[in-house]
């Protein structure tokens, strides 16, 4: 009766495997062009998280499917429309800045596919959308963290905001961060607006030398942050700056070299204070695999925008089902995440914490943690 019982027992699980496929998720990333160094820290989490849980509960097995957008907004497009009509996929994960993410969303709302940001934080990008959802933080929360570090924690009341306004990142957080510091009490001296690319910013830190104000805000990405880091240092500019999770990488470091020493930022992560058992986990898989204990906060949401994903999948009787994954993803609540506990409400947006990290002998280094 034993043999026969598990003879029996046997062929149900062969039965149950004999069915099980291979379902695609989409993931649409910056893996060359001005981007890549995001892009592909961000897809090594997604990637890597892939490795620890490539299958399904019911033993379905996840394909990731990748195509790099370059950073651009035409390459974004044709991207999700090739991952949606010829590879059919379930879900999408991506892209990177809100820009290409919203180009992303859009183009997946329309065909009611699921789409998980995993570093977008543009406050608008989920709104009037049914598919759209972020692991991050949204601008509104980190601009209003500068303004209240700046002013209760450092004491610094003036300031100079330094914009990109060809990115719709930046605007969103100087515009969050503005709001918040006036109305708490701290004055804008001077705001000052760039373009991405831009390179010789000797008129910019002039301007900035003149006014005089406690500290600097540059809610950029790193390239043009660390050239106007740079270039305030030959001119003898030396108060204090502050950046947002647009620098939020080594790249920016090294670029930036020593006129970078004490730049501070917020960011999502920080793999020094690791917020969950799960954090964890992953900190150490990661370092016995790659062999570095230090794990980048674009890693750590690559690999939630991923697990959210995957635990959406596995919460829905036919994890094929792009509508019950979304319904899914949109419930998730107290998700124990790498980055941090992840609680997804109806239009998308997550709640979760938020740390800020200061550049100190060429590392980032963790120095507070900020609760919602």
């Amino acid at each position: 009766m034993k043999k026969l019982a598990l003879l029996a027992t046997s062929a149900a699980v062969l039965a149950t495997f004999s069915y099980a496929k291979e379902i695609n998720v989409g993931v649409v990333m910056a893996m060359s062009g001005p981007l890549a160094a995001y892009g592909q820290t961000t897809y090594e989490g997604i990637e890597f998280a892939n490795s620890l849980q490539p299958k399904l509960k019911n033993g379905d097995t996840i394909k990731l499917i990748l195509v790099d957008n370059k950073g651009d907004k035409v390459e974004t497009a044709n991207a999700t429309t090739r991952l949606i009509s010829s590879d059919k996929v379930v879900g999408i994960l991506g892209a990177l800045t809100s820009t290409n993410t919203s180009q992303v969303m859009a183009i997946a709302e329309k065909k009611s596919i699921p789409v998980i940001a995993p570093v977008a934080t543009n406050d608008k990008l989920t709104e009037n959308k049914k598919f759209a959802s972020r692991v991050c933080f949204t601008d509104s929360f980190q601009g209003e963290v500068v303004a209240n570090y700046a002013l209760k924690d450092l004491n610094l009341k003036t300031a100079v905001v330094v914009v990109d306004q060809a990115q719709v990142y930046s605007l969103g957080l100087a515009k969050a961060f503005k709001e918040s510091f006036t109305k708490n009490g701290g004055k804008i001296v001077k705001e000052i607006k760039v373009s991405s690319g831009d390179k010789d910013f000797k008129a910019v830190v002039s301007q900035i030398k003149a006014a005089n104000p406690d500290f600097l805000f540059l809610p950029m990405y790193h390239p043009e942050v660390s050239m106007i880091a740079r270039q305030a240092k030959q001119i003898g500019l030396s108060k204090p700056m502050f950046s947002t999770d647009g620098v939020a990488n080594q790249t920016f470091i090294d670029l930036g070299g020593d006129a970078v020493e004490g730049h501070m930022f917020t960011d999502f992560f920080d793999y020094g204070a690791p917020p969950t058992g799960k954090s964890k986990e992953f900190i150490a898989a990661y370092a016995k695999k790659t062999g570095k204990e230090e794990v980048n906060s674009f890693v750590a949401l690559g690999a939630d925008a991923y697990n959210v994903m995957v635990d959406a999948m596995n919460r829905c009787e036919n994890p094929s089902d792009s509508i019950c994954i979304n319904n899914a993803i949109k419930s998730t609540v107290n998700f124990e995440g790498v980055s941090g506990v992840i609680n997804l409400d109806k239009t998308g947006n997550s709640t979760r914490s938020a740390v800020i990290k200061v550049v100190t002998n060429g590392k980032a280094v963790y120095k507070s943690t900020v609760n919602p």
